[in-house]
């Protein structure tokens, strides 16, 4: 890259605790599992992480709890060269956690318990202005409170930053409050919950970010796994294709999508570019078990995309 992209997470940060086994138990049901793994996540966390193995600058403003998890955390962000200034420990509550279960063709189920998480407000945002005023990009997603996000993204509307969101886990959002964002980038499941419209096919996805266009969302980018993703703006829509690979496990995909698209943008490339990078990492982050531990590092990236010529 010739410019270093300097980006900020406000966002979260959990411990996933994957699980993987032949099916998910019914309810009632207790069955056993094939092998457990324990990682760092919290999709903010991973979007960090995505975003500085991609060679970026990267600012952590998060909240953890008073205890190991919460502890090993900051370590983990600090091993990897991630600024963690703004990284605060909270007494009485835990640090997120987020159990996960994974079925043998790499599908998975979430359950987040946000802990510290909840406790990031819009005064954390003022008490970290200094070091997100000197960025490129700021990243936010839907694991910390509303407010800290609707806060963000009107701070980095008034700063001239390029804002992006990740409505994740989906939930009902105002476009009033988050439409300044410079791309709202939701999967196809978020983007459903959001608007009302099913994603099955391309055409209802073009539908789907359509509405989102109209509800006041400046530009999106619907992430569609395997099938690629949808670029849209008012001035229309374009499918990047995906990269095949054979996924054993698709967890995290979305956030390396999210925090190597903040990176490949910054650095200047074109938007379509851009997409058409994230959508190769991402999908190399399928082919490794976990979060942060799946994705590739820039050097590996390069390698690979310089070997499919930039091509799907």
């Amino acid at each position: 890259m010739s410019k270093v992209p300097r980006i900020a997470v406000v966002g979260s940060a959990n411990v996933d605790l994957t699980t993987f086994s032949d099916r998910f138990p019914r309810p009632g049901e207790t069955i056993f599992g094939q092998r457990f793994d324990l990682g760092f996540g919290g999709k903010g966390a991973n979007q960090a992480v995505a975003a500085r193995l991609c060679g970026a600058e990267v600012v952590m403003v998060a909240k953890l709890g008073n205890d190991l998890f919460g502890e090993a955390t900051v370590k983990n962000f600090a091993s990897l060269g991630i600024d963690t200034t703004h990284v605060r420990i909270v007494d009485g509550v835990s640090s997120g956690v987020a159990p996960i279960f994974v079925e043998p063709g790499g599908q998975n189920r979430i359950l987040v318990v946000k802990g510290a998480n909840d406790t990031l407000k819009p005064a954390d945002v003022d008490a970290a202005a200094a070091a997100l005023g000197g960025v490129d990009t700021i990243v936010l997603q839907f694991e910390i409170p509303m407010e800290t996000i609707a806060y963000t993204v009107e701070f980095a509307r008034k700063n001239k930053i390029r804002c992006i969101v990740n409505p994740a886990p989906a939930q009902p959002v105002d476009a009033k409050q988050l439409g300044a964002a410079d791309y709202f980038i939701p999967n196809e499941t978020e983007a459903e919950v959001i608007t009302g419209i099913a994603v099955h096919s391309v055409e209802e996805a073009k539908r789907c970010a359509g509405a989102l266009l109209e509800q006041g969302f400046r530009r999106v980018i619907l992430t569609l796994g395997s099938r690629g993703a949808l670029l849209a703006s008012p001035e229309g829509s374009e499918l990047i294709a995906p990269f095949v690979v054979t996924p054993t496990d698709t967890t995290g995909a979305g956030d390396a999508f999210i925090g190597s698209f903040a990176v490949f943008l910054g650095a200047g490339l074109p938007e379509k570019e851009a997409v058409e990078r994230a959508n190769l990492y991402a999908a190399m982050s399928t082919t490794k078990v976990g979060t942060q531990k799946s994705f590739p590092t820039g050097v590996e990236f390069t390698a690979e995309w310089n070997k499919r010529g930039g091509k799907a």
